[in-house]
């Protein structure tokens, strides 16, 4: 036996959503007519296209796609768990072990037992380690910088001021403490 639709389910399947007076820009018609002006699709390919051009640039270093991003959030944000760090990432922790496993290999970090809780890893840079991450936040600023080329500062703001909008609206807390995003 099927369940009966109700007013939410129907109109959630049959129009846009309201939010306050505002008229909802999208439409399922407008977004199966062109992908050129979805959002959503756009966010991603600039987002792949960042990826792209830092991973080009933090190669020199020795750096793969996946090991700069955890030297840039141990280096500014002190974060010094396999744990936080798995977090702060947004990758389950085994990805993250074999992370740092080469990460150590290469001689950017060392791990250390914590001497209070035997069960805790402690994640530090090395001197080499700590030479390499400074590095990568130009590297950053840079590809952001090609990629807003042609932007006046007034559009650059009020992207960033839409974009943290947009993460309200989704209820994710804008972190001004956060790092520009590299995933």
């Amino acid at each position: 036996m099927t369940k009966p639709a109700t007013a939410r389910t129907s109109r959630k399947n049959t129009t846009a959503p309201k939010s306050g007076d505002q008229q909802a820009y999208y439409s399922a018609d407008m977004l199966a007519s062109s992908r050129d002006n979805n959002i959503g699709i756009l966010i991603k390919l600039v987002q792949g296209s960042l990826n792209r051009m830092i991973d080009q640039r933090v190669s020199p270093l020795g750096l793969t796609a996946m090991q700069w991003r955890p030297l840039v959030i141990i280096h500014h944000l002190g974060v010094n768990t396999p744990a936080e760090l798995s977090r702060h990432s947004h990758v389950d922790t085994g990805a993250m072990t074999r992370t740092l496993d080469r990460l150590e290999a290469k001689s950017f970090i060392t791990r250390q037992r914590s001497p209070d809780d035997r069960r805790v890893v402690i994640i530090e840079l090395t001197e080499s380690g700590l030479q390499v991450a400074r590095q990568i936040l130009p590297i950053i600023a840079a590809s952001l910088n090609d990629h807003l080329h042609g932007f006046s500062k007034t559009e650059i703001q009020n992207l960033i001021s839409g974009l943290q909008r947009m993460l309200v609206n989704g209820n994710i807390p804008v972190d001004t403490q956060a790092l520009p995003e590299q995933s």
